[in-house]
């Protein structure tokens, strides 16, 4: 970890008859920088822009099926808050694509929780994933 500090100088100011008194006091802070793989999932910022526009989930972000279900929830947040037009179905496509096939599943399933009325914009999408796994439902 690396640590930096900062000083800073705070004013104090209290009013005595005709004259302003003040006195200065000097602030330092030590601040400590924690890398980002320390930081918890939950509380990293996640791209999801980057990831749509570039089409690729950098290696090492989905780390286990935890993180991969948190990620899951929080795309289908992010596709439903966005205004429409900020990414194209066939980005999305590509982006679950690298997922695996149960997150696929999971990413249709938390969609339709979350906002049953907004499945019928991602038919299309929905129909083309489901399609690949209709050989694998009835064996």
């Amino acid at each position: 970890m690396s640590t930096r500090t900062l000083t800073g100088y705070q004013v104090l100011g209290t009013v005595r008859k005709d004259y302003v008194e003040k006195s200065i006091q000097v602030v330092s802070i030590r601040m400590e920088t924690v890398p980002e793989s320390l930081i918890p999932f939950a509380a990293q910022a996640i791209p999801f822009h980057e990831y749509l526009a570039n089409g690729v989930i950098p290696v090492g972000v989905i780390t286990s099926e935890y993180v991969g279900e948190q990620f899951v929830e929080r795309l289908v947040h992010y596709i439903l808050s966005v205004p429409s037009g900020n990414y194209t179905m066939a980005q999305l496509g590509q982006l679950l694509q690298q997922l695996d096939s149960r997150l696929q599943v999971f990413f249709f399933k938390r969609l339709k929780e979350t906002s049953p009325q907004s499945l019928k914009d991602f038919a299309p999408l929905y129909y083309g994933f489901m399609a690949e796994f209709n050989a694998l439902l009835f064996t």
